[in-house]
């Protein structure tokens, strides 16, 4: 008998299917040689530390850090969760190979490992790794199942991941609390979380701190285009009157005009963190609603796997787009331009060497079911759009430059007319999201009369006075992309690739760090602003050690993490170095005699990463056992 193990009941309803296994167990399909069950997710995590000890169930200093010597797993004490585990451990016990269909990715590979580990599993595995849940790919699936020493490298650095997160976030949760925190507050540190809530913090201060200054700036209208002179600002209204006097009686004269062609490619397909960004901005969902959106369309077979960090196709893929574009039954009038012509397949889109486990976010081509929400419809149309585009040609424009001269002064104007929309035309009927300053200025969108070089004329200058402004507060869309690049301001989508690397945590993961702010009471949303409440104020100004805080440091991080999913990173020095790193956090907090306190209070707190909901005990107050995932 051959054993699959998913990681959800409904996907493995829909793999039994496929493999005719059609008599339903109590936790399981059988039939046709084939035993099919299922994790509820996550069944097992790393032990807490009093599984260890009794000395390390109480919170103390002195206790601090705590390294086991050897990490260990155990069950997850739901009765669920026990009662579904005794099914699988029986099923490994009468099996004879094994298939782990967990979700296909890092911690898809740590759910279904730790789980064959608690049973004693002992039995030969392969892997399903797939890209949609379709009855094809499925299919294609189980005809090329992979070795599951393959993916050794990604189940090593899912694990290094989590035992850093304990290592971390237990220890120096308990050290900060213990330190600085009054009647058993609980200061709750990560090695995602801290750095993510310093980014908005730092965000925060800089705009309290920010002091507005006027300046003005000096422009002439000539023949009802506004020019703006090069470099030319005034700290005061008086020295820009000046100037501007002293030259309205002389001619403006055109010294040059260029016109360059330009294109400008469609936009990247979606990968999970720029689609939670699109839709926070488009749609006005949090990051969790979205990924939780884009995992039902993934259940519903519509969309592909959705828990991805690239935005390119493989090669394979191109015969496959016709098909899917075909299929897009409710989009055929937006593809009429592509009627007739041969698909376009562009270097943006089909690059092997960008990706590793999983393709972009695109389409399946299989039909909508009518049961979608209307959150499901709006995200689904974000995708099709997003994909469609990726086959349109270019956008073509010609951009004009004009340089002028008034005496000494240089002026500019600058205008950009769109010669061929190419893609542009796919979101043609959409609102533009225009937060632009609308003023008479001409900018690069502005369409310019014809010019000559040399030509003359009479000019009105003018001040226009203007206002250094703040930097805006993140919203959840602006943050995500902020952690994307380890707290770098980027908008060219070749520099974000770049980036991604080292960004703060995984895709996965960005949307629970940002609710697991929302619960501790370190920020709170305004409108669409997000904003640090007075206690995530005062932790990250506590917080000395830049380890713990540094969105580029824990960039550097996972950036290791990523080298161990490729061999080119031990999984030991990893942990060897994370564990030096706590000792020396340790003796440097414990050295600090300033006596300081943080009073403010929190909401939800926990410990850092392993789901335990530890309390540090309050005197005449027994101590809570109540556990939340984390």
């Amino acid at each position: 008998m051959i054993l699959c193990i998913t990681e959800k009941p409904s996907v493995g309803k829909d793999i039994a299917d496929i493999l005719g296994a059609s008599t339903r167990r109590n936790g399981y399909f059988e039939g046709n040689g084939y035993c099919v069950t299922w994790t509820f997710g996550h069944l097992c995590c790393l032990k807490e530390p009093a599984d260890y000890t009794s000395d390390w169930k109480r919170w103390s200093l002195s206790s601090l850090p705590m390294i086991p010597p050897r990490f260990g797993i155990k069950l997850i004490d739901v009765d669920s969760y026990r009662q579904q585990f005794d099914t699988i451990k029986n099923l490994i016990a009468q099996c004879d190979e094994i298939i782990n269909c967990g979700d296909a990715g890092q911690e898809g590979e740590l759910i279904q490992r730790w789980v064959m580990q608690k049973a004693g599993c002992s039995k030969p595995v392969k892997r399903l790794w797939i890209s949609s849940l379709t009855d094809e790919a499925i299919r294609d699936g189980f005809k090329n199942l992979r070795p599951e020493a393959d993916l050794e490298p990604l189940y090593l650095a899912g694990l290094c991941r989590a035992i850093g997160d304990w290592v971390l976030g237990i220890n120096a949760t308990r050290l900060y609390s213990l330190k600085y925190g009054i009647r058993g507050q609980v200061l709750s540190i990560g090695r995602v979380q801290t750095p993510t809530l310093a980014l908005v913090v730092n965000r925060q201060l800089e705009i309290d701190n920010f002091k507005p200054t006027d300046y003005w700036e000096l422009k002439t209208l000539y023949r009802s285009t506004l020019f703006s002179a090069s470099g030319k600002s005034f700290d005061s209204q008086e020295k820009g009157m000046a100037l501007a006097d002293s030259i309205k009686d002389t001619p403006l004269t055109v010294t040059d005009v260029t016109k360059k062609a330009g294109k400008e490619a469609p936009p990247r397909l979606f990968d999970l963190t720029s689609l939670q960004v699109e839709c926070n901005k488009k749609l006005n969902l949090s990051a969790d609603e979205t990924l939780r959106t884009i995992q039902s369309l993934y259940e519903k077979k519509v969309t592909t796997y959705p828990r991805v960090d690239t935005t390119y196709l493989t090669d394979d893929m191109f015969p496959k787009c016709g098909p899917i574009l075909n299929s897009l039954k409710n989009y055929q009038g937006v593809m009429a331009p592509l009627r007739g012509k041969k698909l376009r397949k562009s270097k943006k889109v089909f690059d092997n060497s960008k990706v590793t486990d999983h393709h972009a976010i695109i389409p399946t081509g299989q039909p909508l079911p009518d049961n979608l929400s209307k959150a499901e419809q709006d995200v689904f149309n974000l995708i099709a759009l997003r994909f469609i585009a990726a086959f349109f040609p270019d956008c073509s424009f010609e951009q004009t430059v004009v340089n002028a001269k008034v005496d000494k002064i240089a002026f500019k104007a600058t205008g950009k007319v769109i010669l061929d929309p190419g893609w542009k035309l796919v979101y043609a009927g959409e609102k533009k999201d225009d937060d632009a300053d609308k003023t008479q200025d001409s900018d690069d969108s502005s369409i310019l009369p014809e010019f000559t070089k040399g030509e003359s004329g009479p000019h009105e200058p003018r001040l226009v006075k203007k206002t250094t402004q703040p930097p805006k507060y993140f919203t959840e869309g602006t943050l995500l992309k902020a952690m994307e690049t380890a707290g770098a301001s980027v908008d060219d989508e070749d520099l974000r690739e770049a980036l991604k690397a080292n960004g703060i945590g995984r895709p996965s993961t960005r949307a629970a760090i940002i609710e697991i702010l929302y619960k501790r009471g370190y920020i709170v949303k305004e409108r669409k602003s997000l904003r640090a409440t007075p206690a995530a104020i005062e932790l990250v100004s506590l917080i000395k050690e830049e380890l713990l805080k540094s969105a580029k440091l824990t960039g550097i991080w996972e950036g290791k993490l990523r080298q161990i999913e490729r061999r080119e990173y031990s999984a030991q020095e990893f942990i060897d170095k994370t564990k030096q790193m706590i000792s020396e956090i340790t003796l440097s907090v414990m050295r600090d005699s300033s006596n300081r306190r943080i009073v403010a209070e929190q909401a939800e707190t926990s410990d850092a990463a392993t789901g335990g909901d530890e309390k540090p005990a309050k005197k005449k107050t027994p101590s809570k056992k109540g556990k939340k995932k984390e």
